[in-house]
């Protein structure tokens, strides 16, 4: 798996992780490393781009929830604690401002669905769109 990182400018700067290859158990470290490494270095709004990902294991889900953890504990969200980001998401009214995917295939926007994860992230078909939503 090979990570290339680039910045957008929309309403906001948008760091894009371009993914090419799978996350799965042999490279999701490499993954959450390379996002916590572009937190720490002042990325605030990321958008991971799926386009050439074909398959995202377990591990992948797990270093994804723990980077949408770190952006908001970094950059809380001003109107929201954090027992109303919990209710939000269990709701299904709360989605990440600081983290979003793109060009999901449907394979792995199931496996999302499943576990839940759509239920505080937004997936979107193209950067574009995307890069706008934030």
């Amino acid at each position: 798996m090979e990570i290339t990182v680039s910045t957008k400018n929309g309403r906001v700067p948008v760091t894009i992780m371009q993914i090419d290859g799978s996350i799965d158990t042999t490279t999701a470290n490499l993954f959450q490393n390379k996002a916590e490494e572009l937190i720490k270095g002042g990325a605030r709004y990321i958008l991971i781009d799926l386009a050439r990902c074909p398959y995202m294991s377990s591990a992948s889900l797990r270093a994804l929830h723990i980077v949408f953890k770190e952006l908001n504990a970094i950059y809380p969200d001003a109107t929201l604690n954090e027992s109303e980001i919990t209710r939000g998401i269990s709701d299904g009214t709360y989605k990440s401002p600081y983290l979003k995917l793109a060009n999901i295939s449907n394979d792995t926007k199931t496996v999302f669905k499943t576990s839940g994860f759509d239920m505080f992230l937004e997936f979107y078909d193209n950067t574009k769109d995307a890069i706008a939503a934030f």
